[in-house]
């Protein structure tokens, strides 16, 4: 049988090294979606016990964020991840844009489209551990289903109801949580 193609391996390392940390990136940003990205970061809040959890991660995580500030759902995830990471002194967080990133971008296609935030979590190795974005989980099924019956206009309301419900985003946080957890894992 013939093996399938294989995709030429990342360096990952050297894909981390060109993003931007959050306050060059952030600084780089239109004022406007700037303002509305820390104005969301500073309406977040965690819980102590996540708070105490990040603040001790077993070992080093890494976060490729593959963001553009024009785009609504990055304005509308970024300030989470980043609200992560400033709890977690073991969170390390770099910001590329699709064309910096094009190899990597191109790899976490959403149904078949381009779609950001992605953020790719690697471990202390730089192995990458799990992706997310460019919404959760129960965003992406909508569109999923939208496509499916040709009715993305009310998978894209059902969406916005999803973010109207969970404007605290617990359910971002759950699923970045989750994926953190992986990255950071000592043992099975």
């Amino acid at each position: 049988m013939p093996r399938p193609p294989i995709l030429p391996t990342l360096d990952w390392p050297a894909i981390f090294a060109t993003g931007l940390n959050y306050e060059q990136w952030i600084a780089a940003a239109e004022p406007a979606q700037r303002e509305r990205m820390e104005e969301g970061r500073r309406a977040l809040a965690l819980e102590p016990p996540l708070e105490a959890w990040l603040g001790a991660l077993a070992r080093p995580v890494h976060v490729a964020a593959i963001a553009e500030d024009w785009c609504g759902d990055v304005v509308r995830h970024v300030p989470v991840l980043q609200l992560l990471a400033d709890h977690a002194p073991r969170l390390k967080v770099r910001y590329l844009g699709r064309e910096q990133s094009r190899d990597a971008f191109s790899r976490f296609l959403v149904n078949g489209g381009e779609a950001i935030p992605v953020f790719v979590f690697l471990n202390d190795r730089f192995v990458e551990c799990g992706h997310w974005g460019p919404m959760p989980a129960a965003g992406k099924e909508w569109i999923a289903r939208g496509k499916a019956c040709g009715d993305l206009k009310t998978a894209r309301e059902r969406v916005a109801k999803l973010y109207e419900a969970d404007p605290s985003r617990r359910e971002v946080i759950r699923e970045l949580v989750r994926l953190i957890d992986i990255a950071a894992s000592t043992t099975l």
